[in-house]
């Protein structure tokens, strides 16, 4: 299929990007068979003033992906557990990022990266023309829910309450 997204998408800053990604689909070529899954559910983390956002305590090895440009990946290991995928946006030096929670088949965003071989190799790949890891645009969209961000009690009450998770409503 390959019908990327305009690479002008990337440049969305994280909230809306991330609404815009529910419903798009997220494309995985481990070494063979393509894998295409629609996303159902995002949630937003926008620079470093968000003190739930990995960039709230400044550029480090760990977060200097997030400082690049819209659409690429950032991918760190959660619990020593578990690979998450976020996609980066925005402007260079503007640290946001989208998480994706879920995809078809997939609810919990340890599971979906398990599920297509997602892993921390695959950290700082640009979606815009990578044949690992992309994004296809059909066009399809679900309406969705905005609800607060999961599993982020370290943030400050403002940043809890921010209404940044969108839910596919299926």
């Amino acid at each position: 299929m390959k019908n990327r997204p305009a690479p002008e998408i990337y440049k969305l800053n994280a909230v809306e990007l991330a609404k815009e990604l529910i419903g798009v689909m997220l494309c995985r070529d481990p070494g063979g068979e393509i894998i295409r899954l629609r996303i159902t559910e995002t949630e937003a983390y926008s620079g470093e003033e968000d003190t739930a956002c990995h960039a709230s305590k400044g550029k480090t090895e760990r977060t200097k992906i997030m400082y690049e440009a819209g659409g690429h990946a950032y991918i760190y290991l959660c619990y020593g557990i578990h690979y998450l995928l976020n996609i980066v946006s925005g402007e260079k030096d503007s640290p946001q990022a989208v998480l994706i929670r879920g995809i078809e088949g997939y609810d919990g965003p340890g599971k979906l990266t398990k599920a297509l071989k997602i892993d921390k190799l695959l950290n700082g790949e640009n979606l815009i023309n990578s044949e690992k890891l992309w994004l296809e645009d059909d066009a399809f969209r679900y309406k969705y829910t905005a609800s607060e961000r999961i599993g982020i009690d370290y943030a400050t009450e403002e940043y809890r309450n921010k209404l940044w998770r969108f839910t596919a409503d299926r």
